[in-house]
């Protein structure tokens, strides 16, 4: 087994647990953008898939976070399970899915997740709750009795890692981490002082 798929097992194995041991949202991450500028901001967000290409999520392209991957691609993920006692970091690189892909997930949401993506103006000033109450209204409508297509504002990013850590709660503060990182085509393995 190459470096690569053994940390992405290892990643599978602990998401695994954090799902089975009853975290209410395992698949919730810390994603930290820059702007253009160096500017950084953060968010949770919802993993919605992995594989070998790397760490799938979706979002509004208007949103904060996906204009700054448009403008700066470059990403880093933080899992944390405070039951597991344990974290993973992923750091990489950020690209748009292909449409298909964009579609078939979009084809799995709830209608009224749909609707929402349609109402939304995610991150725009918002006057009042009744504004956005009208536009879902409004296209709920639109949408009433047919399938609602995905919006061409809505998609998702796929962050193809460069570095994965895995970071396990230790005694007296004795950590175990252990870093995979890629440099040019070549994975490595290195365990980290805590």
């Amino acid at each position: 087994m190459d470096l690569y798929t053994e940390a992405l097992s290892r990643f599978e194995d602990v998401y695994g647990r954090a799902a089975n041991c009853g975290v209410a949202e395992p698949s919730a991450f810390t994603l930290a953008t820059a702007d253009a500028d160096g500017r950084p901001s953060a968010r949770t967000v919802l993993l919605k898939h992995f594989d070998q290409r790397g760490f799938v999520f979706y979002t509004n392209l208007h949103s904060r976070k996906a204009v700054e991957l448009q403008a700066n691609p470059r990403a880093a993920l933080c899992f944390f399970w405070l039951p597991l006692g344990e974290q993973v970091h992923v750091e990489g690189i950020a690209a748009q899915v292909p449409d298909d892909e964009a579609d078939a997930y979009w084809r799995t949401r709830d209608r009224e997740s749909q609707i929402g993506a349609w109402a939304s103006l995610q991150s725009e000033p918002l006057q009042d709750r009744a504004t956005l109450e009208r536009r879902v209204q409004q296209f709920e409508s639109e949408y009433d009795g047919q399938d609602v297509p995905r919006p061409p504002h809505w998609s998702g990013f796929c962050l193809v890692p460069h570095r994965i850590e895995f970071w396990c709660s230790g005694a007296n503060r004795l950590h175990e981490r252990a870093e995979y990182r890629k440099a040019k085509e070549e994975w490595s393995k290195t365990l980290l002082f805590p």
